[in-house]
């Protein structure tokens, strides 16, 4: 996954555990594209303070997904419900009982994994 597509998504489940002041830094970072020297000015600190702030959170941040996992289900989640929708388009299309019956099973199957998985 791209970097930045990543520390989006990890910001969106667990920045509110960041302090205010990561939270500023990071968002603009991440979520408001702004560079480092900009944030730095911004902020009345370093460059280096910036990155070294930015690094901290990404750690921080990665650590809470480690143990939660809450970007993985997400994102596994989100995959099951693009397949079902899949499936679930093709039924229309489908004349076929038996495969027909293939595709609701199939259907069924996911969406007991998604419900198991929570």
């Amino acid at each position: 996954m791209e970097k930045m597509v990543r520390q989006a998504l990890l910001y969106d489940f667990y920045g509110e555990l960041l302090t205010e002041h990561q939270k500023s830094i990071y968002s603009d970072i991440v979520l408001n594209d702004l560079s480092y020297s900009e944030v730095a000015r911004a902020e009345g600190i370093s460059r280096q303070g910036v990155f070294d702030l930015v690094k901290r959170c990404d750690k921080i941040l990665e650590d809470y997904e480690s143990k939660l996992l809450l970007v993985e289900k997400f994102l596994n989640t989100k995959n099951r419900v693009s397949r079902i929708h899949d499936l679930a388009a093709r039924l229309k299309e489908l004349t076929d009982r038996e495969e027909l019956l293939e595709r609701i099973s199939e259907i069924e199957e996911i969406s007991r994994a998604i419900y198991e998985s929570y």
